[in-house]
């Protein structure tokens, strides 16, 4: 498969040898026409992705496969400036266009000031990572253009307000937009001004007609009265009719698709796909990354029929979620690190009384208050060793932003049927990135199982028990560990729960009295949920050929970005495959160990300082990679640090990889 990422044309990558790397080169561009209409019919007649298939297949040999397409835009700024506009902008435009669409968005934790890099990459097919390189740089401030002008290269333009910004040296063939802001728009009366024109403009050059700006900059400000938007939408068909005057357009306008889109960041869909599984309950102190659940959950509260409370800390979260469960509804929270600290003990309590309860972590870089608005893959002992003594407990990674929304339901129905905590392990990445969903990937109506639940006298559990007082026994040793769980009130279901070890009708062993024999009964029932545990979740699988030169292993949100750098390693011709880890408990050791049995170079990829997760597969499974490639600077991984790490690896120059982050962020 031949990648030609950074162009819309169908151009022979043998003509341009260049290597890829941050914001790499392009081929020439060409003039297009500025005319609305001729726009609109060069996209859809000339670029249809059938068109784009066809010609391409038409050029290039099977052997070398379909170039993958993709268009990427930085903008850059200081907090308050209103990056975040321009990029919502540009991504609503997007998905009506029927494009994939993945947005990451580099910022400090500052309300003003600082320095924010905002990437959204798209194109038809599907877009997991925000690439290795920009098309389109508009800079907002000269600390920005100073930041990362120097990056681009061949092909890429730079739209920059002419006024205050000073563009300095660029890269041959890097071209630079100047706009006169105070002569094109009346900055006395629209402070942003710069970043609408910045907008208008660049539509222009990426062949998109000024009607489907039009439209998204009515509905932006249409809540600010009528004025605002005719000003909106005035100075942005100025800086439109500006580059077409002044400025050399893209190759090939960005292209059209029938698809549909939605547009969710982890946070949403997470909390979306709780909504889905029937939380009724949930609960937080806000932390960053995982406040935007709270904000949704929040937000749609009444309609969606959940009790939304924030609470004063995470050590009252925890407690009021699983009281909420052993009432009988579904209760979810979410935290970062910190926050997760806290509940430590509370998912001790939830083991014991055997209450099921689903915890969100999403990770952000450590220790203490590290960096918040940063990202890393740095908790997962922490969760492994998350309260004390031994107990039954289920850890997952979501894979991307739809899988966020996928698993909670999934997660919620192993936690009910087990009657133990189901923990989330996200990170940043997800939580507060951006990513195309496809509708049909979002189901509402998903299967629910709540296990051995009784809600009635008659009992609806699978097996219910007695519905006399006296002989319902909340904690019945069974042979698969699962007992029959009774709502509070249920007529002739009595028991008691608490945190002291307890027969199997409830009564507590610990206070008057302790019984050897019953305590390690009741601890062997518990931990017969294990093996039902694993037998419920579906073990990893290969993605890719099987007797690949390197097999990439990761867990979580690193898929997308190994994914494609398993695309960039094979057009090279150094064959790759991949494990990602979305189950962590259980693990399936064996399965892990069965697939990598044959790889002849293995390599663990991951977001922390550590190897956190490689040191858990040795202690699970005594497996030793052959090398490592780790990343905790406080951004994600980009493809090409992985592919110049394995390439290095292989080579036999080192056994661990420390990728540098190129872009000041």
């Amino acid at each position: 498969m031949v990648r030609e990422s950074y162009v819309w044309g169908l151009v022979d990558a043998r003509e341009h040898p260049e290597e890829l790397g941050v914001y790499s080169g392009y081929p020439k561009k060409r003039t297009i026409s500025s005319d609305e209409e001729s726009l609109d019919r060069e996209t859809n007649n000339y670029l249809s992705l059938a068109d784009i298939r066809s010609s391409l297949l038409g050029r290039l040999s099977i052997s070398e496969g379909v170039m993958k397409q993709s268009f990427a835009i930085g903008i850059g700024g200081a907090a308050g400036q209103g990056v975040a506009t321009p990029g919502d902008i540009f991504a609503k435009i997007f998905s009506r266009r029927g494009l994939n669409l993945n947005a990451y968005n580099a910022y400090q934790s500052i309300i003003r000031g600082g320095h924010t890099f905002l990437t959204i990459r798209t194109g038809p097919e599907k877009i997991t990572n925000m690439g290795d390189r920009i098309d389109l740089f508009i800079p907002l401030n000269q600390d920005s253009m100073d930041r990362h002008l120097r990056l681009l290269t061949a092909g890429a333009a730079c739209i920059y307000n002419a006024d205050t910004i000073k563009p300095g040296a660029a890269s041959d063939g890097v071209q630079l937009c100047p706009l006169p802001v105070s002569e094109l728009a009346d900055i006395t009366r629209n402070k942003v001004a710069q970043n609408t024109l910045a907008i208008g403009a660049g539509l222009h050059m990426m062949g998109i007609g000024f009607a489907a700006l039009e439209e998204v900059l009515r509905e932006q400000f249409k809540k600010k009265g009528d004025a605002v938007v005719a000003e909106n939408v005035d100075v942005a068909r100025v800086g439109y009719d500006y580059a077409a005057a002044h400025f050399t357009a893209f190759a090939n306008p960005l292209p059209k698709t029938e698809n549909k889109y939605a547009i969710l960041s982890g946070n949403v869909a997470m909390a979306m796909g709780g909504a889905a599984a029937g939380v009724k309950f949930y609960c937080a102190y806000p932390m960053s990354p995982s406040t935007g659940v709270l904000h949704w959950m929040a937000a749609h509260a009444r309609k969606a029929g959940i009790m939304v409370r924030q609470v004063e800390d995470e050590i009252g979260v925890i407690n009021m979620a699983i009281g909420a469960a052993q009432a009988g509804v579904r209760a979810m929270c979410a935290t970062s690190g910190g926050g997760f600290a806290l509940m430590s003990e509370g998912l001790g309590m939830s083991a014991m009384m055997e209450t099921p309860v689903v915890v969100i972590n999403c990770q952000r870089a450590g220790p203490s208050t590290g960096v918040p608005t940063k990202t890393e893959q740095g908790d997962l002992w922490q969760m492994l060793g998350a309260a004390f003594g031994d107990y039954p407990r289920i850890i997952a990674a979501p894979l991307d932003i739809g899988d966020c929304f996928k698993l909670i339901p999934e997660l919620f129905n192993l936690a009910d049927r087990f009657q133990c905590p189901g923990l989330v392990l996200c990170d940043l990445l997800l939580s507060e990135g951006r990513l195309s969903v496809h509708p049909k990937d979002l189901d509402f109506s998903p299967p629910i199982d709540r296990g051995e639940l009784i809600t009635t006298a008659n009992g609806n559990g699978a097996h219910s028990a007695a519905s006399t007082n006296g002989g319902y026994k909340r904690y019945k040793i069974t042979d698969s560990g699962i007992s029959p769980r009774a709502v509070p009130g249920v007529p002739g279901h009595i028991h008691t729960v608490a945190t002291d070890e307890h027969q199997e009708d409830g009564v507590l062993i610990s206070d008057e009295f302790t019984n050897p024999v019953k305590r390690r009964a009741m601890m062997e029932k518990r931990m017969r949920k294990v093996a039902g545990i694993e037998a419920a979740v579906a073990p990893p699988m290969l993605s890719g050929q099987r007797d690949a030169d390197v097999t990439l292993i990761g867990w979580g949100s690193t898929k997308g970005v190994i994914e494609e750098a398993c695309e960039l390693l094979n057009e090279q011709g150094i064959s790759a495959n991949q494990l990602q880890i979305r189950w962590l408990v259980p693990l399936h050791g064996e399965a892990i160990l069965e697939i990598l049995r044959g790889s002849p170079h293995t390599i663990i990829v991951e977001n922390n300082y550590s190897g956190q997760f490689a040191r858990y597969l040795r202690s699970e499974t005594s497996f030793v990679p052959n090398g490592h490639i780790r990343k905790y600077d406080g951004e994600p991984f980009m493809p090409h640090h992985i592919v110049d790490a394995v390439k290095e690896q292989l080579a036999g120059n080192t056994k661990l990889s420390v990728p540098m982050h190129e872009i000041m962020v």
